[in-house]
């Protein structure tokens, strides 16, 4: 195999750890948390004041709510993306899904417009 794959070619002890946790018939393919691995530590204080910010002004940076708020980007992208479901789009954020209300909504703002887009 190192013939083949040279650098890229995995450790023996890799492949041994691979194979005990396949035997102890546990087929997790994510990785376990090592011990000083840092853990995303968010509250709700945190995470509705981040809220708050983006509401006031869609336009805002990672950067300047990080200034802001003293926190890590790492942290912040967290909250954004993975508590609160944001996305940039055009340089906003927004819901990554729209609710049934805002649907409706959105169709009865220019319902010729959206099913041009739609078809």
């Amino acid at each position: 195999m190192k013939e083949l794959y040279r650098e890229q070619c995995l450790k023996r002890c890799t492949i041994f750890r691979w194979c005990q946790r396949y035997e102890a018939r546990c087929v997790n393919i994510k990785d376990l948390p090592s011990p000083g691995q840092a853990q995303v530590v968010t509250n709700s204080a945190k995470i509705s004041v981040v809220n708050e910010l983006i509401r006031k002004n869609r336009r805002i940076t990672t950067r300047e709510i990080a200034v802001e708020l003293s926190i890590s980007k790492g942290n912040l992208n967290h909250i954004i993306h993975k508590k609160l479901g944001y996305d940039k789009f055009y340089a906003q954020w927004v819901p990554k899904h729209l609710s049934e209300n805002q649907k409706t909504a959105r169709l009865e703002l220019d319902p010729s417009a959206t099913q041009k887009f739609l078809h």
